[in-house]
């Protein structure tokens, strides 16, 4: 496990240059556009924040005013060795079909989110570090305030919005080097952002348009609102609460479970109760019970779980390949403390198994679109509580190793942990590095907990490597 605690004793210095905004490489449409129904909730209003890593290009031969790549493809022989060069100008060319992220976001006075395509340009920022990526692991467990540096936070917004996208290439001494990529929730949700960030590397190795065209169509997800008043369906009064609440000091946490620990898991969890769980299901259940316990909650509360599902191929018509908007939903699940802590895990998982199924049907689809809709018009939000842990899953994604700019693709990928309004309950399971062949098949959870909480909470994961012992599920 890494842990990340602030400190100010960074192992490098850091040479940054001035932000440029890269526009679009020609003339776009100006339009304003609107948002889908799920795109306008207030909770999405952050920017995720992801670092990709990239170690030195290895090159086979010369040919002529070109380098050939390990890879086989070829490369300007004078800008191919400059990741700043390449990558800043497929971003100008790729925001020709992505224009609206070069435009400015902001929320109206009716409440709507507006995206305004003037061509303002994307942040850049280009920056170099004094030592080898080796030295920092490829940032793989690294300390989250070692990783920080290489993504940058823009100003907010202005009169005119804010940026809903902006980019920082850091060269290491090695010729290895990093892209840290903020992107507005509100535009763009994991899948989206993994087909943008695909497009704008395909661009940089040679093609000339995108193999897969974005479309924005965000009017095919607006709801009708629902006839009753919106209530919240969490009674915030009835909540398991913790002591470890309200908390002085966040501690972010990287767990490495690898692929023989998730079938351990798995078989365990099948004895018990003669059914069989997937990866999502089986690590969940015991990801939330793990720190149901790490912060001490009480068993007379009750305690909610939300799986991120993804929807764009259970929509009725399906959206178009290409949509770049938020298509996903939540799958709910809320018992009491003590059932999740004393009960059987199997038991656990059932419930998460049952609440996909529940979540994937249509209706439950367009009856929750609908909802956050009469939500939106009554400015309305989720209220959001850390008795609830929300699981998301990176690992379909396809960004570790797929993503080449010229480099072949990123070792490592990681997510930079957000504290959104005082909320710490998201929970990712992301790729592992590909520099550890013991981790292949298996995957990282990324989570932030209190600090008094944290080492409890790695005693119940490290529980996992001894599933053979009865006490594992007790």
């Amino acid at each position: 496990m890494a842990t990340g605690k602030k400190t100010n004793d960074l192992p490098f210095l850091l040479e940054k240059k001035e932000v440029v905004l890269v526009k679009p490489a020609k003339p776009t449409p100006s339009e304003v556009l609107s948002f889908s129904t799920f795109d306008n909730d207030p909770n999405l209003e952050f920017i995720c924040q992801t670092i990709f890593v990239y170690k030195a290009k290895s090159f086979s031969s010369i040919n002529g005013d070109h380098l050939v790549s390990s890879n086989g493809k070829t490369h300007d022989l004078e800008l191919s060795s400059d990741p700043v060069t390449v990558i800043s100008d497929a971003l100008s060319r790729v925001l020709v079909y992505y224009y609206p992220l070069a435009g400015k976001l902001k929320r109206d006075s009716d409440g709507e989110l507006r995206l305004n395509c003037n061509s303002s340009g994307v942040p850049f920022l280009s920056a170099s570090a004094n030592c080898e990526l080796s030295s920092l692991d490829y940032l793989d467990g690294v300390a989250f305030e070692v990783a920080k540096p290489f993504v940058f936070d823009w100003p907010g917004e202005d009169d005119d919005g804010s940026h809903p996208l902006m980019l920082q290439v850091t060269k290491f001494s090695c010729g290895g080097f990093t892209v840290g990529m903020g992107l507005s929730h509100s535009v763009c949700d994991g899948p989206s952002a993994s087909q943008f960030y695909r497009a704008m590397a395909e661009l940089a190795t040679g093609k000339t348009e995108p193999s897969v065209k974005p479309v924005w169509e965000r009017e095919r997800l607006v709801g009708k609102p629902t006839e009753t008043p919106f209530q919240n369906p969490i009674d915030k009064s009835s909540l398991a609460t913790s002591p470890h609440l309200p908390f002085a000091e966040i501690e972010h946490g990287f767990f490495n479970v690898n692929s023989e620990t998730i079938k351990r898991l798995k078989t365990s969890l099948m004895k018990e109760c003669g059914d069989e769980f997937t990866t999502v299901e089986a690590l969940s259940a015991y990801v939330w019970r793990s720190r149901f316990r790490a912060l001490q909650f009480n068993s007379d509360g009750k305690t909610v779980f939300s799986l991120t599902v993804g929807c764009r191929g259970r929509l009725n018509p399906p959206l178009p390949n290409g949509y770049y908007g938020n298509a996903w939903i939540d799958a709910f699940v809320t018992i009491m403390g003590k059932d999740l802590n004393e009960g059987p895990l199997s038991r656990v998982c059932k419930l998460i198994k049952e609440s996909k199924k529940i979540a994937s049907s249509s209706d439950y689809l367009w009856n929750s679109i609908n909802m956050y809709e009469r939500m939106r018009r009554e400015n309305k939000k989720m209220e959001m509580d850390n008795a609830m842990l929300i699981v998301t899953d990176w690992r379909q994604l396809g960004l570790v190793e797929e993503v080449d700019f010229g480099w072949k693709g990123p070792v490592n990928v990681i997510p930079v942990p957000c504290i959104v309004f005082g909320y710490f309950g998201l929970c990712s399971f992301i790729s592992p590095s590909t520099l550890d062949p013991a981790m292949k098949g298996g995957l990282r959870v990324v989570l932030s907990l209190p600090a008094t909480a944290m080492a409890k909470f790695k005693e119940e994961m490290d529980a996992l490597l001894n599933l053979g012992d009865d006490k594992a599920l007790a």
